[in-house]
């Protein structure tokens, strides 16, 4: 199965991003790429994607990363049908009754 995920290129501290197409059992950095769809920079939120190429592969089946997903629906691109969203991470905190806006109001004392 293939996969559109993000490959790290760039420098220490400054990091840039290819939209590569990949076997999904490889690891981002093996090398083994089918095909480069696009870059993204996230220092300035700087896009370039190959619309076609993108619509050719989600049309064979390819499962796009979540980021990458979020990506192509900032840009515009349908995602497939058969796509489905990851679930937003939601935690609760640990001790809730400790934190400070569960904690009951001080009455001030200005008017004397």
């Amino acid at each position: 199965m293939l996969a559109i995920r993000m490959q790290r290129n760039g420098r220490t501290h400054y990091p840039t991003f290819r939209l590569v197409v990949q076997e999904s059992q490889r690891h981002p950095l093996s090398g083994r790429v089918v095909a480069e769809v696009g870059n993204y920079n996230p220092e300035t939120k700087k896009t370039t994607l190959d619309k076609e190429k993108i619509e050719f592969y989600l049309k064979n089946g390819a499962q796009p990363s979540s980021r990458v997903a979020f990506i192509f629906k900032k840009e515009g691109i349908t995602l497939p049908s058969w796509y489905k969203e990851a679930n937003p991470k939601t935690r609760k905190p640990k001790h809730a009754d400790k934190l400070r806006k569960n904690q009951p109001k001080e009455e001030t004392e200005s008017a004397e």
